[in-house]
């Protein structure tokens, strides 16, 4: 007899986690898997955010933390607003949590009533559309398509707006596409929701220096859009910290002050040597970091390059995160040694099985039609594991 809660029952397992486990039961049997599932750097944390987190424990940072962080922390966040994004936030805006999921956790579970619903232009991260659903929201997706570098119009935006639309939810550098929305786009978006102004928005920014343009614009750095915009970022990506589990936000007061609420009855504060590692981190010139953009963009043109040659993979240029999203719809319906691929899923659970390189089906992400290819790897193993796809195809 089944006694758990409807609503874990009704959760969906994160689709990157699933594949992540999948490879290393495929390890663990003697399977020389290359693992392109995960969104992870494959770099060290950088020598001088390790050494402030040694000097925070040798100063024996050991006890709870407050809830939304270490003073000096919102220091460091606030300038790192002010530097790289125009945003001018104070203490009480900023909430420090145990990685940006939970930023994003909170601001669902502090925003949205049963039934509201939340824009997601597809395809979106995997865990958008399920904490949605966890805090009683309704997903409302919005295809976008590869012609258009998989980013919503103005016109898609106004199309999918309802009476009950509380939220639109947005990542830029989009996981998993890689698109990024220009200054021009984002204001062509906030227009519209201009003439909608019970519509809050969370602009996910975690990839922020991930960005082969060179430029990022955050919405909330419209004048117009400031007080409903809810900013997520935190160090996973760009700093090769994914362990060290710090994300945060930089929000209206009156939203900021519910999360720590209900962070305060979850969590409360986060890990105290990572909040001190991070703080170094955040104070650092961006530029110390440029040596991984460097080399993800190296990989970018590399992996390109490989999946060009493969018959049916349909790429767009991704201009920042580390992904590409190719569209491998020209295989549906096909058999191929055996194996008919009716869908993304398919194609996904073909390549672990055959190619033995673990990548990540569209459907998780909203796309169907694509499936995404983590290029956070070694030049070797990139070659390798398009070099096994194209095979395993042939």
């Amino acid at each position: 007899m089944n006694q758990l809660s409807d609503r874990i029952n009704n959760l969906s397992t994160s689709a990157t986690l699933a594949m992540a486990a999948k490879a290393r039961e495929l390890r663990a049997e003697g399977k020389d898997i290359i693992g392109l599932s995960l969104g992870e750097p494959d770099f060290n944390t950088p020598d001088f955010i390790k050494e402030a987190a040694i000097e925070a424990i040798n100063q024996n940072y050991n006890s709870y933390t407050p809830v939304d962080g270490y003073v000096e922390l919102k220091d460091a966040i606030i300038t790192k607003f002010k530097r790289d994004n125009n945003l001018v936030y104070n203490h009480k805006q900023i909430v420090v949590s145990t990685g940006a999921k939970q930023s994003l956790s909170n601001v669902a579970a502090v925003l949205l009533n049963e039934g509201d619903e939340v824009i997601l232009p597809c395809p979106y991260w995997v865990s958008y559309s399920d904490i949605v659903k966890l805090n009683g929201g309704v997903p409302v997706e919005v295809n976008t398509s590869i012609e258009n570098d998989f980013k919503m119009t103005a016109q898609q935006l106004e199309n999918a707006i309802t009476p009950k639309t509380k939220m639109l939810w947005y990542s830029s550098p989009c996981n998993p596409s890689g698109s990024v929305y220009s200054k021009e786009e984002l204001r062509s978006l906030a227009d519209v929701l201009q003439r909608h102004p019970n519509v809050f928005v969370v602009s996910d920014e975690i990839y922020e220096h991930i960005n082969f343009k060179g430029e990022h614009f955050s919405m909330a750095s419209f004048e117009d859009m400031y007080d409903r915009t809810i900013t997520v970022n935190g160090v996973s990506k760009a700093f090769a910290m994914t362990g060290w589990r710090i994300g945060y936000i930089g929000a209206p007061e009156w939203i900021a002050r519910a999360c720590n609420k209900m962070q305060g009855q979850v969590t409360s504060g986060a890990n105290c040597i990572a909040q001190r590692a991070v703080i170094t981190a955040l104070n650092a010139d961006p530029s110390r970091i440029s040596y991984m953009v460097d080399k993800f963009k190296e990989r970018r043109k590399l992996i390109l390059g490989l999946l060009h040659e493969i018959d049916g993979f349909k790429t767009n240029e991704p201009e920042g995160a580390f992904y590409v999203f190719p569209d491998i719809s020209s295989y549906f319906g096909k058999t191929i040694r055996g194996k008919k691929i009716n869908n993304a899923t398919d194609m996904s659970m073909y390549l672990l099985q055959e190619a033995l390189v673990a990548t990540v089906t569209g459907e998780a992400f909203g796309s169907p039609n694509c499936i995404r290819i983590s290029y956070a790897a070694s030049e070797e193993n990139i070659k390798e594991a398009i070099k096994r796809i194209k095979k395993a195809l042939s």
